[in-house]
């Protein structure tokens, strides 16, 4: 137990220093492993470990979903997005952010990346709001936490993180998530309509699109919702695995960028290239995640960790709301993969353990994850925001997040405590 709780520490202050996550979960955890059983035995770990990695067929649904992502924002469909769902509730009070969160869940439903959807979205709703007299603090509010939706609306990539290190089915937490995601998308909605009636200065009526406007504005999206369509309902079909669902998913969208931007040979060489060095940073984190679960293992941490709650005699959803309540904290000072890497191989044999599904978990630690993303002081969300406007106060779009964060630790007490939520669809299939 000291052993793991001296690694950890070393783990957490090579972070603060600045020494890239995937690096130090290799070293520290090489090194402990190593104290348990020599460096011979250790070094052979950390080279089996990355080789198995690397040449997993599992793991090939990553690149490909990184590389559909980067040809969603390279497509420009978020401007589609963004009209067609203006066109239906731009018209209401607060219409406007709210057809930029239904935006954001519709662009995140293939781009995977919150913060893509939310520079993707920032760049688009935010002049139209600003030229109807939005209140800053609405605009950047909406579109920080409608960005969140990346990662929860399948496919999503931390899903396939978890997926892969907790050997849980990827296809069922992508079922999994999609209901989750459309309460998410709603609950915002409802925030929205709260804020808007306090305050109906926060966020005026558009104009009112006709049924003819809205018939045309729904047509630069017919395309790419059958594409989410066919692979989502595929997946749940077992018509085509997750990994084949992806290559699925990245041929079409390539066409499908193809037909709206035309051939690029610079535009796509640099979509290419993004997505590779995306999919080899991923993989040096899940790497060094892996080796670290090793030195864990290896030190026992996990068991004593069982046996310590089993021990204080408290129910096992009270360990969840403990588990929850220590993803909150974390969620204000680590990035999100980085705070998911370190705690899920930590926390998943405890849950497994207390007779919890690993399917439900997964979803309860992305959201945990995803209300990170717009948490101060160190929300990305919050930052990219800054970097899209940098005329807004940091503090104006800390006011603005606000409401979102209480209606997301909501949500999340919500699955909790209502788990069919998560679960009604993947144990249909």
């Amino acid at each position: 137990m000291l052993i793991s709780i001296i690694g950890l520490a070393v783990l957490l202050g090579s972070l603060f220093l600045g020494l890239p996550i995937a690096w130090g979960m290799l070293l520290v955890g090489t090194l402990g492993f190593a104290f348990f059983t020599g460096m011979e035995a250790a070094l052979s770990m950390a080279a089996q470990t990355s080789y198995d990695t690397a040449m997993s067929y599992s793991f090939t649904v990553l690149p490909l979903f990184i590389l559909m992502g980067n040809l969603v924002n390279a497509s420009g469909l978020s401007k589609d997005l963004y009209k067609a769902a203006n066109a239906f509730i731009g018209h209401l009070r607060g219409g406007l952010a709210m057809a930029t969160i239904v935006a954001c869940g519709a662009f995140s439903a293939l781009c995977g990346s919150s913060m893509a959807t939310t520079a993707a979205m920032g760049r688009v709703a935010m002049p139209n709001m600003r030229k109807y007299n939005y209140d800053d603090r609405l605009a950047t509010g909406s579109i920080a936490a409608g960005g969140t939706l990346g990662i929860l609306i399948p496919p999503s990539v931390m899903m396939v993180v978890y997926g892969i290190l907790t050997e849980t089915d990827i296809g069922k937490l992508f079922a999994a998530g999609f209901l989750p995601g459309m309460v998410a998308m709603l609950m915002y909605l409802i925030t929205v309509m709260i804020i808007t009636a306090i305050n109906p200065n926060l966020g005026r009526p558009g104009e009112k699109a006709s049924w003819r406007e809205r018939f045309e504005a729904t047509k630069g999206v017919m395309a790419i919702t059958v594409l989410f369509v066919v692979i989502m309902g595929g997946i749940y079909g077992g018509v085509f695995t997750p990994t084949e669902a992806a290559g699925i998913g990245a041929a079409a969208t390539f066409l499908l960028t193809l037909k709206r931007r035309g051939w690029q040979p610079r535009m796509y060489l640099t979509v290419l290239i993004e997505a590779a060095q995306t999919t080899a940073i991923m993989f040096a984190l899940v790497i060094g995640a892996l080796v670290f679960t090793n030195f864990l293992t290896v030190a026992g941490l996990p068991n004593q960790l069982l046996g310590f709650i089993q021990g204080i005699d408290v129910s096992p959803i009270v360990v969840i709301l403990i588990i929850c309540a220590i993803y909150l904290v974390l969620g204000c000072f680590l990035e999100t993969m980085s705070m998911v890497m370190l705690t899920v191989p930590i926390f998943y044999p405890i849950v497994a353990s207390l007779g919890f599904d690993l399917v439900w978990f997964g979803i309860i630690v992305v959201v945990a994850a995803e209300i990170s993303l717009i948490t101060p002081p160190l929300g990305l969300n919050i930052f990219m925001i800054k970097n899209v406007m940098p005329d807004v106060p940091l503090g104006t779009i800390i006011r603005g997040v606000t409401p979102f964060v209480m209606m997301d630790i909501l949500r999340l007490l919500l699955l909790v405590f209502v788990p069919w939520i998560v679960l009604v669809i993947p144990n249909s299939m």
